[in-house]
């Protein structure tokens, strides 16, 4: 009778182990994805700051040519 109880309770640490197992994968896979997720909007936010910086000097342009054409508004 004594060697039962020390199976079940085996048998539930196995279980909790193969649980924590399976938490400890889960948990590395959001790690990862986390972390591909962040790379891309750091990414975007690059993308966002070049295109700011053409629009900056598209602007620059055209308000020279403005000026040029003596179009500019009163």
């Amino acid at each position: 009778m004594s060697d039962e109880p020390d199976n079940l309770i085996l048998v539930y640490l196995r279980r909790i182990d193969e649980k924590i197992d399976r938490l400890a994968a889960g948990q590395a896979d959001l790690s990862r994805r986390v972390t591909s997720l962040e790379t891309k909007v750091a990414l975007l936010h690059g993308d966002f700051a070049a295109q700011s910086e053409r629009i900056d000097r598209i602007e620059t342009r055209l308000d020279r040519i403005e000026r040029r054409l003596d179009i500019v508004p009163a």
